[in-house]
This record gives C-alpha cells, sequence and structure tokens, in this order.
C-alpha cells in the first residue's frame, strides 16, 4: 500500500487565514445609547449628561467599542461625540455604527500591523471558509496588503482555490 503524501504541506503555499485574527467578543462590545434617553427614544440634555457622569467607563478599558442605538430616536450629531468624550480616556477605539463595523475597524487595525514577510514571493491562499464571521470587507482590506508581497494569491481552500492575482 503507497503512503498518503499531502502535497499541498509540502509545497511552498502559504495559507493566510483572517480567522486567525478575529477578536474575541472581549475585545468588542456595544454601548446602546438608548439606556441613557427619557422614555428610551427622547434626550434630555441635563439628564443624559447626567447618566454620563455617573457611568463607570472604566470597564470598556482597552476595547472596541461600538456606539449605536436600538431605538427609533432623533438624536443631536453631538450626542455620540458627547458619550465618545467619556469613553476616550478608555477604549482603544470607538466606532459609531454596528458590532459588524466595528469588526472591520479591528481588523483594519491587525492587519496594518501583520508582519506579511512570511509571505514575501509565495504563492497564498487567502482562506475562504471559517467558523467566525469574517465581514466580505475584511477580505478586501486582506487583497491589498497581500498582493503587495505574494507571488501570487488564490481565495479558498487548496482543493478548490479561485485564482485573484499573479505578479507578472
Amino acid at each position: 500500500m503507497d503512503e498518503i503524501i499531502n502535497k499541498v504541506a509540502q509545497s511552498s503555499l502559504k495559507v493566510f487565514d483572517l480567522e486567525d485574527y478575529y477578536p474575541d467578543e472581549n475585545h468588542i462590545v456595544g454601548i446602546d445609547i438608548s439606556q441613557w434617553l427619557f422614555g428610551g427614544f427622547i434626550l434630555k440634555e441635563t439628564e443624559f449628561r447626567t447618566h454620563l457622569k455617573q457611568n463607570d467607563w472604566s470597564v470598556y478599558q482597552d476595547q472596541y467599542v461600538y456606539l449605536h442605538c436600538t431605538e427609533d430616536a432623533v438624536l443631536p450629531a453631538w450626542a455620540y461625540s458627547l458619550v465618545t468624550v467619556y469613553l476616550a480616556p478608555y477604549a482603544l477605539k470607538i466606532i459609531q455604527g454596528s458590532k459588524e463595523t466595528a469588526i472591520i475597524e479591528w481588523y483594519q487595525d491587525i492587519l496594518n500591523k501583520v508582519d506579511y514577510t512570511d509571505y514575501f514571493d509565495k504563492p497564498l491562499i487567502l482562506k475562504g471558509c471559517s467558523k467566525k464571521q469574517v465581514p466580505n470587507e475584511v477580505y478586501t482590506i486582506a487583497i491589498q496588503k497581500l498582493i503587495k508581497v505574494a507571488k501570487s494569491v488564490m481565495f479558498g481552500e487548496a482543493c478548490s482555490a479561485v485564482p485573484l492575482y499573479k505578479r507578472k
């Protein structure tokens, strides 16, 4: 009986898996500002400021925080900015929007810091299947980084990769 040889493992093909950089649940948290609105949807400035002053902002130390409002409230433009003033000394980053937007920001920051030297002039697969929900926008961010260093980039898995880029 012949030995089964993993030719992919023996090749110079590298895999770039975005799931390796996925944030854990402790790093990205949301704040719903409707909790500080009168009746959940009316901003009364004095009460709003009082709630913000009384809040313990230190629980957001070193986190990516996304600010949102789950109620259909009409908010002045300064409302999110004022929350940001209180949050800024603690949070790593503050985003007005959704959790997905915060995850995209996380990836943007992380992918700017990755050392890509292991991928220099190598054929590369940008892994497409993952157990975690990596936003599609993150693949766009990643491919921009990878085509600067890789010899070629494919998307997917070694058994069924779609060619995306080949250096000429």
